[in-house]
């Protein structure tokens, strides 16, 4: 059976109840005052009337307070606030675009949900912000290995193409920790002020860190326990030392490359086209299905599990996309 054929991708009675069990794992809780104790189950209540329902819409999922009188639905204070779209057809985006290696366009979800292109795009946005880090705990540690590396995307707008350069194009640094979680931020220069500090935020001092032979990483480099570094130019793509303890170490920025090739594929093959003030969304989403993925045990209904979790608090309105 195909896992589409599930009953809160098509049922919208189901949708809440399986949403609810995901963002309230211990009941109800009510966004207004907090109030987790007692509430109010509110069955058959309908919208107001409307020209397209006459009678209205049933409100599934609907609650009531008993401490402040307030109304409330799961929907509240996540992403799903203020959205007309059924609760099931946001499961079924959640899904794809969780379970698609390379994205999944607005173009296709627009076609595959029968909605509106602009609904379809402005919902593929407002899933790529659940899937934004919160926390930055630093990546790596003892026996453990990082990689950085930048790469190009896309054009700025304005500025004319140089061949043999990359300054017309988004820069991208992506810290992956080999058999771990990716990390990619859109910076506007590959200079020591703006990849050092990066860098020693979100690496323990602990980890190996490997990269190519780009100046940047030198000085920063000697914080770690060990800096590999892969002389790309001589055309060295890996290597294998031995440390003092008489260990292996595999030098090479496999891991990261790797990541830049799924990540370009997306791009360009999928998406096509991406403004700069959009791409910091674009690369937590590819980041969040690289670090959640079947390497590391996690499968597509867990993974999209996962991003329903960070829908509490996540708000995007359509007047601030950026």
């Amino acid at each position: 059976m195909s896992i589409l054929a599930k009953p809160y991708f098509h049922d919208e009675a189901a949708a809440f109840e399986y949403v609810e069990s995901i963002l309230w794992p211990t009941g109800p809780e009510c966004p207004h005052c907090g109030n987790v104790d007692r509430h109010y189950t509110l069955s058959g209540v309908r919208s107001k009337p409307s020209r397209k329902h006459p009678e209205g819409i049933e409100r599934h999922g609907l609650y009531k307070c008993a401490a402040c009188r307030g109304q409330f639905t799961v929907r509240i204070g996540t992403i799903f606030e203020e959205s007309h779209l059924p609760l099931h057809k946001w499961l079924q985006a959640i899904h794809l675009m969780c379970s698609s290696k390379k994205g999944i366009s607005a173009h296709q979800l627009h076609r595959i949900l029968e909605i509106t292109y602009k609904s379809a795009w402005f919902l593929a946005h407002r899933l790529r912000e659940a899937m934004r880090l919160r926390e930055f705990a630093p990546m790596g540690g003892s026996g453990r290995t990082v990689e950085a590396d930048e790469t190009y995307i896309g054009r700025l707008a304005g500025m004319e193409k140089l061949s043999g350069s990359g300054a017309h194009k988004n820069m991208v640094l992506t810290l992956v920790e080999r058999v771990g979680e990716a990390r990619s931020f859109h910076i506007d220069s590959a200079t020591i002020a703006r990849v050092v500090p990066i860098v020693r935020q979100n690496i323990a001092h602990e980890s190996a860190l490997m990269t190519d032979e780009a100046q940047v990483y030198k000085r920063v480099g000697t914080e770690f326990s060990m800096h590999g570094t892969v002389v790309h130019s001589a055309d060295e793509y890996g290597r294998t030392e031995i440390n003092a303890a008489g260990e292996k170490i595999k030098i090479n920025t496999n891991s990261v490359e790797g990541f830049y090739s799924i990540f370009k594929r997306g791009m360009k093959g999928i998406y096509q086209h991406c403004a700069e003030h959009h791409l910091h969304r674009y690369l937590a989403e590819f980041d969040f299905r690289y670090s959640n993925r079947i390497r590391l045990g996690v499968d597509d209904t867990e993974r999209a599990t996962l991003a329903l979790k960070g829908f509490k608090g996540r708000r995007l309105t359509y007047r601030q996309p950026a």
